[in-house]
C-alpha cells in the first residue's frame, strides 16, 4: 500500500465571524519499526517518504554501522510499517540498550555534557575546514525556504538541507526534525558523498539534540532561521561546530566558531 505525505480532509474554518465548510491538508504520521537481523530495534514516527534513507541515516547515527559495507540490505514493507535491515555483522543488543539509558557525563575535561552513553560514543568533534561567505549563508536559507512546498501546504513539517554552499544541495522534509536530518545522512551514505565539509540548514530551533545529531553526521556547520539553546551552544563550542541562527531578512547571529565565515 503506497503511503502519502499528506491527505486532504474536510474541516470547519472560522472567518468573518462565521464557521464555513472547507478542506485542508494534513501531514501523515507513519510508525516505522526497524528490525536488525530479525530483531526489533526501534520504532520511529515519521513521514512516509525516503524511508530507506531514514533507516540508513538513523542506524549510522546510532553507531550500528560505521561504513556502507556493514550493511547487507534494507527492505521496506510500508503496508505493515516495517523496515527489515540485514547487516554483515552481529549486534550486541544488550549493549545498545544500556547505551540509550540516560546519563550525564563530561568528556575530555571540557563542558561537554551528554544525556545518553550512545551520544557520547558517536558524536564526533568536527575537523571540517569549510569556509563560506555571509551571502552564501543567506542564500542557502532562502533556497531551503523556497523549496519547502509541503510546509507551505500544511505548516506541519520540519525542513532540513545539506549543502556545500555552492553546487551541492539536497532537501528533505519530515514531521520529525531528527528524521529529516537522518534522511539527509542516509542519502549521503547511499551516494558515497563525504559530509565533513558540508553544511546543515535547518528550519527549527537548534537544540542540544539537533546539535548532537549534526555531530554524529560529521558536519562542521549548522544554520537555522531560529534560535539555539544554551546547551547546544556549549556543545557546539566543544565539538568545533559553527552555529548560526536567526537567519532572516539578510541578517544572522553567529554563536560558535566564527572562523568558518569569511568576509569579502
Amino acid at each position: 500500500m503506497k503511503q502519502y505525505m499528506t491527505s486532504k480532509q474536510p474541516i470547519l474554518k472560522y472567518e468573518n465571524q462565521q464557521l464555513i465548510e472547507s478542506t485542508d491538508y494534513y501531514v501523515t504520521e507513519f510508525p516505522l519499526t526497524i528490525k536488525l537481523n530479525g530483531e526489533e530495534f526501534a520504532t520511529v514516527i515519521c513521514s512516509p517518504k525516503e524511508l530507506e534513507e531514514l533507516v540508513l541515516g538513523f542506524i549510522a547515527s546510532e553507531g550500528i554501522i560505521f561504513k556502507k559495507s556493514d550493511l547487507k540490505q534494507i527492505s521496506i514493507d510500508d503496508s505493515k510499517g516495517f523496515a527489515h535491515v540485514e547487516l554483515n555483522k552481529q549486534i550486541d543488543y544488550a549493549s545498545f540498550k544500556k547505551n540509550t539509558q540516560r546519563m550525564i557525563s563530561s568528556c575530555c575535561g571540557k563542558s561537554r555534557e551528554f544525556y545518553f552513553n550512545n551520544d557520547a560514543m558517536t558524536a564526533k568533534v568536527s575537523n571540517s575546514n569549510i569556509r563560506i561567505k555571509p551571502n552564501q549563508i543567506i542564500e542557502m536559507m532562502e533556497t531551503m525556504h523556497s523549496r519547502s512546498n509541503l510546509f507551505k501546504q500544511t505548516g506541519g513539517l520540519h525542513n532540513a538541507a545539506i549543502s556545500d554552499g555552492l553546487d551541492f544541495y539536497e532537501h528533505r522534509s519530515d514531521i520529525g526534525r531528527h528524521n529529516a536530518l537522518d534522511k539527509l545522512y542516509g542519502y549521503c551514505i547511499q551516494h558515497d558523498i563525504p559530509v565533513r565539509n558540508k553544511i546543515l540548514i535547518f528550519s527549527g530551533r537548534i537544540s542540544s539534540e539537533i546539535l548532537i545529531k549534526a555531530a554524529k553526521i560529521g558536519v562542521g556547520m549548522i544554520l537555522s532561521k531560529s534560535a539555539p539553546t544554551n546547551l547546544a551552544i556549549e556543545l557546539a563550542k566543544d565539538l568545533n561546530i559553527t552555529t548560526v541562527g536567526f537567519i532572516r531578512d539578510g541578517r544572522f547571529n553567529v554563536y560558535s566558531h566564527p572562523n568558518r565565515i569569511v568576509m569579502s
